[in-house]
């Protein structure tokens, strides 16, 4: 169902953009070449990228045991490669995974995550983060950039340049055009989120799957949920959406929309998990 819900956000979304470069009658080239030129960039580099945003820095099997234990485990389970370890100099519970595929896949977990969770929870959280490289979920996240970018690029041009030919010929061009100014960017910023939630509970069934034990992520859900809350994190907002849980709660609050939010609620991951446990889902 999560994957269903991904392609089908992702096919709404590619049909605004060609709704909008329809209109363009070819002068949309020039800049959707120049959105796809960053994301392709930004997608084989995602990790170095992630990694040096983070200011993560790698250990070794001596310095983190624990975590090369369980993710050596894992991997073996599923057949992937071995990722690069790194470690976050933080007091706050979290962690992430990033790069375009298993073959080039980093796993990154702070201080504060190793202290606060048992060895059961940490290695439900390190499939949970596996699983997002296994998913693919930076190529995901990667076109969705892309066409969350072109949407708001042809929305600009429509509103000052008029969209080419068909829009002159339309009495209601300005009117159509100041619309796309406004709603485009909007709804790119929906989708995109919807798409980032999607994927996260994706990754939490399929971690839980990995593990056969969907309350050992719950809980390591609740009490990370509990220490983002209190402890704040230095992190830039462009790669908070990549850890488990988001860890600018403790800086921005709660108060935000559910809508614009990248990570879907506590509560609903930990029933659909206690579900699964339940064989409910």
């Amino acid at each position: 169902m999560n994957n269903l819900k991904t392609v089908a956000l992702l096919g709404f979304m590619s049909a605004l953009v060609a709704l909008i470069a329809y209109e363009f009658n070819g002068g949309f080239v020039v800049p959707m070449l120049f959105v796809v030129g960053l994301n392709v960039v930004a997608y084989f580099f995602s990790d170095k990228m992630a990694i040096a945003a983070t200011r993560a820095k790698p250990v070794a099997d001596h310095e983190l045991p624990q975590v090369y234990s369980i993710v050596s485990n894992l991997t073996a389970r599923t057949g992937m490669p071995m990722p690069k370890i790194y470690l976050i100099d933080s007091p706050q519970p979290n962690a992430f995974a990033t790069g375009r595929n298993p073959k080039h896949a980093a796993v990154a977990v702070t201080t504060g995550i190793l202290q606060m969770l048992n060895t059961a929870e940490l290695e439900g959280v390190l499939a949970h983060e596996l699983a997002h490289v296994s998913n693919r979920d930076i190529l995901i996240s990667s076109i969705a950039a892309m066409m969350a970018g072109a949407l708001t690029i042809f929305a600009r041009m429509a509103f000052w340049f008029g969209g080419g030919s068909r829009s002159r010929e339309n009495p209601l061009g300005a009117i159509i055009g100041l619309a796309s100014l406004i709603l485009a960017p909007i709804a790119a910023i929906l989708i995109r989120t919807a798409i980032s939630r999607t994927r996260e509970f994706q990754a939490d069934h399929t971690g839980a799957e990995i593990t056969g034990s969907p309350l050992q992520l719950a809980s390591a859900l609740e009490k990370i949920s509990a220490g983002t809350e209190r402890i704040p994190m230095a992190v830039n907002p462009a790669t908070s959406q990549l850890f488990i849980a988001n860890p600018l709660k403790a800086v921005r609050g709660q108060g935000m929309m559910s809508l614009l939010s990248t990570h879907p609620p506590v509560e609903d991951r930990i029933q659909r998990l206690t579900e699964m446990a339940q064989g409910l889902r």
